[in-house]
């Protein structure tokens, strides 16, 4: 177990005007993983998820990826965000460039890759997501599941040996959210190591490898998917699941 522990996090804890959010999170993410965060809105889900990749600076406590803790002062956040994508709720693609060029920008700018590498790069990641056809039309003639399928492409353009998703499908229509899960069953089985904030509780069950519910700052209740959803041990759980299963 320890061996292949990717992300560490060690009594990690983090507040916001004196409300704890995360309240002493320890836990450890294998490479090839799919764990799955679940558990009530305002619960902690998204500020643990941020905290990994130091988009929120957490109070105390240790994040380890890949052997080096991130969380100290003088460290290369850029340099750790290489290793670790992330695919946001609302796209955060950039409206005055074309598709292409979304995905393009970061693997040219941060990793020096050159123009032509980078592009073909890119359509070859359009094509994982089934929209090469829309290399060269802008985020805003997009729909919302095309838009979180680029960003997921986004993401991927950096090589990450992790990816990090923040509830992905929340702002979709329903008769989209299937084209982005089924983006990202493929990067599971293709052995990405995956840490998805998500409600979709299908998705939970079909692809994830772990579950965490977390409520007020802990995680209460963790396992396989069907020892959580099926067989939950904690009250807070079972209430949980009641109302969304």
């Amino acid at each position: 177990m320890e061996t292949n522990a990717i992300i560490k996090v060690n009594d990690l804890y983090k507040s916001f005007d004196k409300r704890c959010v995360l309240n002493g999170i320890t836990e450890e993410i294998n490479e090839g993983e799919v764990v799955v965060v679940i558990g009530p809105s305002g619960s902690g889900k998204s500020t643990f998820l941020r905290c990994l990749n130091l988009l929120e600076m957490p109070d105390s406590g240790e994040i380890i990826i890949d052997g080096e803790q991130i969380n100290l002062p003088g460290v290369d956040v850029d340099l750790i965000r290489k290793k670790m994508g992330m695919v946001f709720q609302h796209f955060n693609l950039f409206p005055h460039l074309t598709v292409l060029d979304n995905i393009t920008l970061a693997p040219m700018k941060v990793n020096g890759l050159e123009e032509a590498a980078a592009k073909a790069k890119a359509m070859e990641l359009l094509e994982r997501v089934g929209l090469i056809e829309k290399a060269d039309d802008y985020p805003a003639s997009l729909s919302g599941g095309q838009k979180q399928r680029i960003a997921i492409a986004r993401a991927l353009a950096m090589d990450p040996e992790i990816i990090l998703f923040d509830e992905p499908t929340s702002a979709l229509d329903p008769e989209m959210v299937g084209e982005v899960l089924d983006v990202m069953k493929e990067l599971a089985a293709n052995g990405m190591t995956m840490v998805v904030v998500t409600h979709e509780m299908g998705f939970a069950r079909e692809v994830g490898t772990r579950l965490m519910f977390i409520d007020e700052g802990k995680v209460l209740e963790k396992g396989t998917p069907d020892e959580v959803l099926n067989h939950p041990k904690q009250k807070r759980t079972k209430s949980f699941l009641s109302m969304v299963l």
